[in-house]
C-alpha cells in the first residue's frame, strides 16, 4: 500500500487513539518504514501499545476484529494480539509484545521516537536507528530487507 493508504488508515485511527490510548503507541513495521523514507509496501499498519490500550482498543474496535487471522511467528512473538479491518488497510495492535531471543522472552521497548504530525499525540514514529534496532531483534528475512532500506537512506546510522 501506498504512503497515501498509510495517512489515510492513521487519519481514521486518530479519533479512537485520542480518546481510547492513555499511553504513546508506537507505529512499526512495513509503515514505519515507509514513513522514515523508505520505498516499501506495507499490507497493514502494525501497532505496539500496552496491553490495556490494547484491551481498550479492542473494545472499541470489536467490529472491525478479523476473527480468523493468524499472525505466523507465534514461537517468537507474543502479546494482546488482535487485526482489525480499516477501510484503507488492515491494523495490528500488539499490546506488550515479547519477543523471544536465545530462548529467552524479552519486552519491546521503543526508547526514541518522534510524534507524526497531524496525527494523535500518543502517536508516535520510531527513529530510523531505533527501527532498525527493532528489525534486528526480529531478524526474520522481511525484517532484514527493511533494514538494507532503511540503511540506505540518507542519513541513516551506518
Amino acid at each position: 500500500m501506498s504512503l497515501r493508504a498509510i495517512h489515510a488508515v492513521l487519519d481514521e485511527l486518530d479519533a479512537d487513539l485520542r480518546r481510547h490510548a492513555r499511553a504513546p503507541i508506537y507505529l512499526i513495521g512495513s509503515a514505519a518504514v515507509a514513513l522514515a523514507g523508505a520505498t516499501v509496501e506495507a499490507a497493514d499498519l502494525d501497532l505496539l501499545s500496552t496491553p490495556d490500550d490494547a484491551e481498550r482498543l479492542a473494545a472499541a474496535w470489536a467490529s472491525r476484529r478479523d476473527a480468523v487471522y493468524l499472525p505466523a511467528g507465534a514461537e517468537r512473538f507474543r502479546s494482546r494480539f488482535a487485526r482489525y479491518a480499516f477501510v484503507a488497510m488492515p491494523v495490528e495492535v500488539m499490546g506488550g509484545l515479547e519477543v523471544c531471543v536465545d530462548g529467552a522472552w524479552q519486552a519491546l521497548r521503543i526508547e526514541h521516537s518522534h510524534a507524526l504530525p497531524g496525527h494523535a499525540d500518543g502517536l508516535r514514529l520510531p527513529t530510523v536507528a531505533e527501527q532498525l534496532r527493532v528489525l534486528a531483534l526480529f531478524d526474520r528475512p522481511k525484517d532484514r530487507r527493511r533494514m538494507q532500506l532503511l540503511q540506505a537512506l540518507p542519513g541513516a546510522p551506518a
